[in-house]
Order: C-alpha cells, then sequence, then structure tokens
C-alpha cells in the first residue's frame, strides 16, 4: 500500500484492516485532525460513509445503524469536545449491547497538558462504558507497528461484537501533515510490498467467537423446573441486537405451547410481532393466544406465576416488573454475558448461555423426554384461561377508548402509538422515543401477525439522540421507517433532522406535542406546583412547522380522530413527513389511569 506520507499510509492501513474485517459503514462528523481517517473513509470502494456536521447526531446515527443491523457500525470525529459529544451514544451503546467503534482523532502525546489548542484528555475518555480502549502506535512506517495497527483494528471490531456487545474506542493520535500530502521519504516506497502494508488476503487476524450453551443435564434440570410448575410463564423483555437476528420467535413460541407458558412479550422484544403470532380467530376459536402484550394493566390481578423464564433485558412495564418482584417464583434469567440486568434483584437463577442455546436446547430435551408432557398441560389448567381473559378485557377497552367519537372528545397519547403500530405496513421499522411514547407501545401496542422491527434507547432510556437513532436505523434497510417522538425529544435532538437529505432517508416521523415534559404528570411532584409546571413540565411553546421547514421535510398538523388517515397517507407517499398530532398531557395522564382502573375492575383473576 501506497502513501505520501505516514499520517496517511496510517489512515489507509486501518480503513483497509476494518473494510476486510467486515466493516460496513462509518459515520463521520468533520475536522482537521481526524483527515488521515476521513479521507481513507472516503476513498474505500466497500464502506458506505454517512456525513454528519453534528458529532452528537453522527454517534447516535451510527448507533442506530448497529442497533438494527446488531453488527458494528463505525463514527469518526476530531480532537477535543467532538470526542466528548459522542459519550452519550457511547452510554446508550455500553448498556443496550450495540456494536459501535469509536475513532477518535488526537493531537501527538508531547501536546498534552501544554496548553495546546483543542488538546484535552482523550485517554479512557469514556470510562468503563466501553468493551476495550486502546491508542494507536504513532504513525511510522515500520513493519511490526504496521502488523500491530491491523491486529489492533481486527481486536477492536472483534470487542464490538463479543459478550457483551459494546462500544470501543480507539483513540488516534497524528502530527501534520495530515492531508495526503507528499512527504519525500516518509513513507519508502519498498515499503508497499511488505506484508504489513499490502495485509492478507483476506482478514489479517480471523477471530471465531463459541456461543453460550448450557449441558445437557441442565437442560434437564430446567426442564423439570417448567414442567412441574403450576403456573409457568415466559418473560420476554427488550432484546439485544444480536438477539433480535439469532432468537427465532416460532421456536419460542412452540417451547411456550409445550409447556402450557404465556409469553409476555415486550414491544421491543422481537416477540411481540411477526408470523409467529397467531390470528385473533384463534383465540375466538378457543385456541389459546401464546403471546400477550396487555399484560401492563393486569397482571397485578392475577395469582404470581411460580416458575419464570426470562429473556432479554429489564421489562419496559413497571406493573410486569413490580409483579415478578412480589411473586414467590423460581425465576431463570437468560443472560449470553452472565450479567445481571434485573434491578428488582429477585431472580434466583441466572443462565449464562445464548437465548437461543437454551430455546433449543429445551426443545431438544421435550422431543427426548418420556414424561408424556402435551401442549398446554400444567396442574393449574385454568392458568392460560386466566390470561386469555384478561388479554381480551384490555384490548375491548382499548378498542373503545379508539372509536372515532370517544377519541374527539376524550383524546390521548396511547391511540397515537396504537394506530401507529397497527397500521404500520408489513415489514416496517418503528422507532419509539423514550418517556410516554415507549410506556404507551408497551401498554397500547397489540401484538399482530406482520414482520414489525420495533426498536428504542432503552439501555441509558435518554431522550437525546432519538431523531439521529431511528435515522440511522432506517438506513440499514428498504423497509419503510415510523418514528413515534415526543416534543421535548424532537428538540433535543433537531440537528440530527439534517440526515433525512444529507444520508437520504424517508420516514414518517409522528410527533407526540403535549408542550413539555408529560411523564413527569406520573410522579408526585406534579402535586408541587411551583415548581411542577416551569422546573419539570417545562413548556415551551414552539411550533415545529417552522422546524420543518428548515429542514426541507413536509409539515401536517392532525387531530387524533384524524390521524389514521394522514398516517397511511404518508407512509404510502415518498419524502419524509412530520405528523403533529397536539395533546393536553395532564388529560393523557388521566386517561391512562381511568382506562387502566376499567381492565384492573374487570379482571378478578379468575377466567370468563
Amino acid at each position: 500500500m501506497t502513501a505520501p506520507n505516514r499520517a496517511t499510509l496510517w489512515g489507509r492501513v486501518l480503513v483497509d484492516e476494518l473494510a476486510k474485517q467486515g466493516l460496513e459503514a462509518v459515520c463521520l462528523a468533520p475536522g482537521s485532525r481526524s483527515t488521515p481517517l476521513t479521507v481513507a473513509f472516503a476513498e474505500h470502494p466497500t464502506i458506505d460513509v454517512y456525513s454528519h456536521l453534528d458529532e452528537r447526531s453522527a454517534a447516535y446515527f451510527a448507533l442506530g445503524r448497529a442497533r438494527r443491523t446488531g453488527e458494528p457500525t463505525a463514527v469518526v470525529c476530531t480532537s477535543g469536545t467532538a470526542a466528548a459529544n459522542f459519550h452519550p451514544a457511547v452510554m446508550e451503546a455500553d448498556q443496550a449491547r450495540v456494536p459501535l467503534l469509536v475513532l477518535t482523532a488526537d493531537r501527538p502525546p508531547e501536546l498534552r497538558d501544554s496548553g495546546a489548542n483543542q488538546t484535552v484528555d482523550q485517554v479512557k475518555l469514556y470510562g468503563d462504558a466501553v468493551r476495550w480502549y486502546t491508542e494507536l502506535p504513532e504513525p511510522e512506517p515500520d513493519e511490526r507497528k504496521v502488523r500491530r495497527l491491523r491486529t489492533t483494528a481486527a481486536r477492536a471490531l472483534s470487542e464490538t461484537t463479543g459478550d457483551p456487545p459494546g462500544p470501543v474506542h480507539c483513540n488516534c493520535p497524528f502530527r501534520k501533515p495530515l492531508e495526503p500530502t507528499a512527504v519525500p521519504g516518509d513513507v519508502p516506497d519498498a515499503f508497499a510490498e511488505t506484508t504489513a502494508a499490502k495485509g492478507r488476503d483476506g482478514p489479517f487476524v480471523e477471530t471465531t467467537r463459541g456461543t453460550g450453551t448450557l449441558a445437557a443435564e441442565e437442560h434437564g434440570a430446567l426442564l423439570q423446573a417448567l414442567e412441574t410448575a403450576d403456573r409457568p410463564l415466559v418473560v420476554a423483555g427488550p432484546a439485544d441486537p444480536t438477539a433480535l437476528s439469532t432468537l427465532e420467535p416460532a421456536a419460542v413460541t412452540e417451547l411456550a405451547d409445550r409447556l402450557g407458558a404465556p409469553i409476555l412479550a415486550d414491544p421491543l422484544s422481537g416477540l411481540r410481532f411477526g408470523p409467529h403470532v397467531r390470528p385473533e380467530s384463534d383465540d375466538v376459536a378457543g385456541r389459546p393466544r401464546t403471546i400477550y402484550g396487555g399484560y401492563d394493566t393486569y397482571v397485578g390481578e392475577l395469582p404470581p406465576p411460580d416458575v419464570v423464564l426470562r429473556f432479554g433485558a429489564s421489562p419496559t412495564s413497571k406493573p410486569l416488573r413490580h409483579w415478578l418482584r412480589d411473586a414467590d417464583a423460581r425465576q431463570f434469567l437468560v443472560d449470553p454475558a452472565g450479567a445481571w440486568r434485573e434491578a428488582t434483584f429477585t431472580a434466583t437463577d441466572l443462565l449464562a448461555a445464548e437465548p437461543a442455546a437454551v430455546v433449543d436446547g429445551l426443545l431438544e430435551a421435550l422431543a427426548t423426554t418420556d414424561s408424556g408432557l402435551n401442549e398446554g398441560v400444567v396442574t393449574d389448567d385454568d392458568w392460560r384461561a386466566r390470561f386469555d381473559a384478561a388479554e381480551r378485557r384490555h384490548w375491548t377497552v382499548r378498542d373503545e377508548a379508539l372509536e372515532p367519537a370517544v377519541l374527539e372528545s376524550d383524546p390521548f397519547e396511547g391511540a397515537i402509538l396504537a394506530s401507529a403500530v397497527s397500521n404500520a405496513p408489513d415489514p416496517a421499522t418503528v422507532f419509539v422515543s423514550n418517556s410516554m411514547p415507549i410506556r404507551d407501545a408497551d401498554r397500547f401496542a397489540r401484538p399482530r401477525p406482520a414482520d414489525l422491527t420495533v426498536l428504542a434507547n432503552r439501555g441509558a432510556s435518554g431522550i437525546d439522540g432519538i431523531t439521529s437513532t431511528a435515522l440511522g436505523a432506517g438506513t440499514t434497510t428498504d423497509e419503510p421507517l415510523v418514528l413515534v417522538t415526543g416534543d421535548l425529544a424532537l428538540y433535543h435532538d433537531s440537528n440530527g433532522l439534517l440526515a433525512v437529505d444529507r444520508c437520504d432517508v424517508d420516514a414518517t416521523i409522528v410527533l407526540l406535542d403535549n408542550d413539555g415534559g408529560g411523564i413527569f404528570h406520573e410522579l408526585p411532584i406534579e402535586a408541587f406546583d411551583p415548581p411542577f409546571t416551569e422546573q419539570f413540565k417545562t413548556p415551551h411553546g414552539l411550533e415545529f412547522d417552522a422546524l420543518a421547514d428548515l429542514y426541507g421535510l413536509e409539515f401536517q398538523r392532525v387531530t387524533p380522530t384524524a390521524f389514521d388517515d394522514a398516517y397511511r397517507r404518508s407512509i404510502d407517499a415518498s419524502g419524509t413527513q412530520l405528523l403533529a398530532v397536539e395533546f393536553d398531557s395532564e388529560a393523557s395522564h388521566r386517561r391512562r389511569d381511568t382506562l387502566a382502573d376499567r381492565v384492573r375492575s374487570a379482571v378478578d383473576g379468575t377466567p370468563e
């Protein structure tokens, strides 16, 4: 590999090796010190480049791509505060186990702690939030150093998809010249013929990772606990990006059917939506459903489970988390990294294995067991029937609240989430903001047999970077993209809307505009006003049509009763539309409580 100077050589070798290791995309933010990396990525023929003006938006955009695919995306910035602006996305990637490769350019070491311009301490800048930190050696046409550079590139990308997956930080110091300017004698011509410079035919280092499994006797013991339970239960929390592509929903459904166990499926689990979800007609015909989505309103009214098999992160639903906390049950928590993601600390067994391997092992054990276990046979014959009755009541109450006449006089934000999911195309990617939108999706998004990928930033659960993450996810597929976001989240990441044009993304953006932080109505501070309104709810009075004009989006303000038609038109249209629906956050909060009370009052723990 030839290069006019050592900085350019370093950038080209690093990018060449990352491409050979399988990196497919990078997000670049402009800056001088990162020039060797930027030029190398921009020139590489196999890596997709997404240019962003704002470092925070760039990092979240990369996060969205990686979250949707389960494969790493790289993000590059210059030195100084640019690197600090990556930090929120790095924290989210850490908590949500999203593979992210962070490349921060830096001044040469001798300028540190010297007052040199745009020079800050970037060593281990992100602390324990990264799976691995390394500082690249200073550029030099030395064979051993360049072999190390290629090996470091291989290791860095591999660590992003390790156990657990997450962000990796490579700090990259460069001296001038940073541009591909010829420096006579800086890189000898003969160096281009070395193995270090040319690399190998394929990756310089191949990394092969194994899959965490349980021994056959451990599967047998787990099956024994599940099949002898009176009230077995499967809980599927938000899935890691890699689990979305490896855990087969049909296999989980088959296992639950064999055990007679309901599946309480978080909207982010990968199990609430898909072809494995039985049509409504099966329930009417008397065949019990397997996937349940209305549990947030009624689980506290049902008898507790006695054995629980849990996948994914902690569920979105607070009532579900508390119900599991209070249950005197054996709870098997499956986590491939063997980490603890259960903040009530009531799980009894931690299974450090891949969820798919656990499910396959249980099905294999069921196939070979001589216990005679048949579909749906448990000691408590009414267990599934109780859930079916409660689930039907939940959706009946929800559907009544969505009637146009009712919605016109008593609108609430949950109706928009219900419509956005139920009317989303098959297939589609639906990204949901934090605070109330994801909670409304959890409560009001009904399971359906459509191929929907529902995503959210539930690692650190912030409202920063929502728009950028969604748009990044949308670049990975030809499916329609829907973003449902609150007004504060849209305001917080308004810079991210520039990616609609720069990165060629089409989306339907649904804005729930309640003029402030509606979620605070769910907290006791609501009773203290002041300071509640000005310091917590924080009404802003912004008009978002001006924001749409700034970024060239089509804007439409719609009423809750007119939303369905406007939403369908947007889905069918080209370009990006911003549909704004205005609500009174306090009224929506009261409406949610009323609907939940109606469901709970009709559920007494016995089947219909």
